[in-house]
């Protein structure tokens, strides 16, 4: 199994009083290692990167790093809209001793091929860690093709793709293009089974904040072979699943986690707590799990 596969969270940043909750946020990371989550990615969309400080950021990964113990992964997301700020945060998450980063493709920019080239490659020659790449069209603006994709794959230290076009074709195109010498990940928990069915090799989730031990749950039983219990329980996830994106993500999973009392709910502006018909839902779905 290579580093960055199986089960890994993309990890919420805890608030309290517009601050981060440091103990919120070690307890969290417990939990997700008593869970079974194979690696944690702080500072994320989910982490609500682009509403954090460098010196909360800086702090947000070395409690992480600390709290971890070299027992699992940890990649940091450390992509922006500018290349030469996502070089200046991969640089910070590279002195706390992260093990890879994440970085998404510019968004708002909206650069061309070209561009995300340009831009990959400066950030890697820079700060050259393990380095998955992040495609997010949804909230981006741009979709990175896969001729782009082939391109980087040959730089040495980039060694996989979130992939978070929600079009399984994709991930099936990437497969059949790099086999299994370049990591694929879901980055939509909707399409956890079918992106490994067409031969990814995990997921980046976010559900996984909240239920750790049933996402690495679906995961290992596909890679046990138990196809038949890995679509029950992408079944018995879906109610979750789609509870935790009926508004802009992270806010129901906040709420989520603020219901089963592993943090508050807080979110900064201008993302806010879910409505009411979202919470109802949300709440639906973690009793229907056994999480409340």
């Amino acid at each position: 199994m290579g580093m960055f596969e199986g089960a890994l969270t993309a990890l919420v940043t805890p608030l309290r009083d517009d601050r981060v909750d440091e103990a919120a946020l070690r307890a969290i990371v417990a939990d997700q290692i008593d869970g079974g989550i194979d690696g944690i990615v702080p500072c994320g969309t989910t982490g609500e990167s682009v509403n954090l400080s460098a010196a909360e950021y800086t702090r947000v990964l070395e409690i992480v790093k600390s709290e971890t113990r070299g027992r699992v992964p940890v990649i940091a997301g450390s992509g922006s809209a500018s290349t030469k700020h996502t070089i200046e945060l991969s640089e910070i998450a590279r002195r706390v001793g992260v093990d890879g980063l994440l970085v998404v493709v510019p968004y708002y920019n909206k650069p061309t091929q070209e561009g995300m080239f340009q831009h990959y490659t400066a950030v890697a020659r820079a700060v050259p860690l393990p380095t998955l790449l992040y495609n997010i069209p949804g909230r981006t603006g741009v979709d990175m093709a896969l001729s782009t994709l082939q391109r980087l794959a040959d730089v040495k230290s980039i060694v996989g793709v979130k992939e978070s076009t929600g079009n399984v074709l994709r991930s099936s195109d990437i497969a059949a293009v790099f086999g299994d010498r370049f990591t694929i990940l879901s980055g939509d928990d909707a399409l956890t089974l079918p992106v490994m069915a067409v031969g990814g090799h995990g997921v980046i989730s976010v559900a996984s904040n909240v239920a750790p031990k049933e996402v690495s749950k679906l995961v290992d039983l596909f890679r046990a072979g138990d196809l038949l219990a890995a679509r029950k329980q992408h079944q018995r996830l879906r109610a979750l699943v789609e509870a935790m994106f009926l508004e802009t993500s992270p806010g129901p999973v906040k709420a989520a986690m603020a219901m089963r009392g592993l943090m508050t709910g807080e979110i900064r502006l201008p993302m806010v707590t879910p409505g009411e018909a979202t919470l109802a839902r949300v709440r639906a779905a973690l009793a229907e799990l056994g999480l409340l």
